[in-house]
């Protein structure tokens, strides 16, 4: 049985056998509704890259004691994947966030695209996002990760071309491309953009927008996936031709 995740700000980097309180809503989630009890072992990490991983010497009913056993330390993928996925409905859109993280993913941008039928604005907006980042939390947590990626405010088409200029390289899924992802030679290090539209498709002058803003069409599928499963199947490709790359 694998160990029991849960987030916490260590406030300073912790040492070994230092005592640490997990209190608060993580805290009574362990002690109450995951049941955690003395002697079992827990990892807790600050969703940056630091943890640590030892036995609960103590149980309240609000939080656990866990004496720090072991530091851990994640190390940053020389590549920063990003992924901008476009607003779905019937939660499809989280559901790829979810698997995203499980993944790898680094970063996340709810786009706001032209075909999209769900719409995000004002409290709706913040709403929605906030759902997004308990939605890569739960899947960090539940995929060990000690990274928890970021999740950014909701972009329209014009934001996200101005993030397209921003990064390294920038990629469209897109059935209409002439060029498959495997074909190209792709960064080993720096920032990586993939864009995955809505379950209706990119709108030709959103995909003209952005090319302008330097991102390249390309195929990851010789059929048409859904916007839940685009994603997760161009991130998977994308980090192994990386991976391969750097073997050769």
């Amino acid at each position: 049985m694998t160990d029991p995740v849960f987030l916490h700000d260590f406030g300073a980097d912790p040492a070994l056998g230092d005592v640490v309180t997990l209190a608060g809503e993580e805290g009574h989630h362990a002690a109450v509704v995951r049941r955690i009890r003395l002697g079992e072992v827990v990892v807790l990490t600050d969703g940056q890259g630091t943890g640590v991983r030892g036995e609960v010497v103590a149980v309240s009913k609000k939080s656990i004691d866990v004496r720090a056993d072991e530091v851990l330390h994640a190390p940053r993928s020389a590549v920063h994947w990003i992924v901008a996925q476009a607003l779905a409905k019937g939660g499809h859109d989280e559901q790829a966030v979810d698997m995203m993280t499980q993944a790898g993913m680094d970063e996340v941008v709810p786009w706001q695209s032209a075909r999209a039928i769900v719409r995000w604005s004002g409290d709706k907006a913040v709403k929605g996002a906030e759902k997004w980042r308990r939605t890569v939390r739960e899947a960090a947590k539940q995929s060990r990760r000690l990274h928890v990626p970021a999740v950014h405010d909701v972009l329209d088409t014009a934001g996200l071309a101005r993030l397209v200029a921003t990064v390294d390289a920038a990629y469209v899924l897109h059935e209409s491309a002439e060029r498959w992802l495997a074909a190209l030679d792709l960064p080993s290090a720096g920032s990586v953009l993939l864009i995955v539209g809505p379950e209706g498709g990119i709108a030709p002058e959103e995909l003209d927008v952005l090319v302008a803003a330097g991102a390249v069409p390309v195929l990851v599928n010789d059929g048409v996936l859904r916007s839940s499963s685009a994603g997760i199947v161009g991130l998977a490709q994308a980090q192994a031709l990386v991976a391969r790359a750097a073997g050769d």
